[in-house]
């Protein structure tokens, strides 16, 4: 579905915007680094604002979008944090995306 895709898309944008820069960035400046990651940022507008569109005219909620899109960051970032940022993942890490998932379907439930 084009929705999930650029959903997808948009929060690998978001996710290397919000945290590229803790990984060897740190001794940036602070305002370029601001700056960088509004420029990333961009990107990911250009992806969610049309997935939100065309979900929502396929006959989402606005809160099915949004839980859908957590959901979705989790699952980037968990990938980031451990391909890019070198942290483990841990069985509380899938205990809260297993009540995520959980979330998903109650929103989800009848529709």
């Amino acid at each position: 579905m084009p929705t999930i895709a650029l959903l997808i898309a948009s929060n690998c944008f978001m996710t290397v915007a919000w945290y590229w820069h803790l990984k060897g960035g740190m001794n940036k400046p602070l305002l370029l680094v601001v700056m960088i990651s509004w420029g990333i940022a961009l990107f990911e507008y250009c992806l969610a604002v049309p997935a939100n569109r065309l979900g929502y005219a396929h006959g989402w909620s606005g809160g099915q979008l949004k839980i859908a899109q957590e959901v979705i960051t989790l699952l980037v970032f968990g990938v980031f944090m451990v391909a890019v940022l070198g942290e483990p993942l841990s069985w509380r890490h899938l205990g809260a995306f297993a009540c995520l998932i959980g979330a998903v379907a109650f929103v989800f439930w009848g529709k």
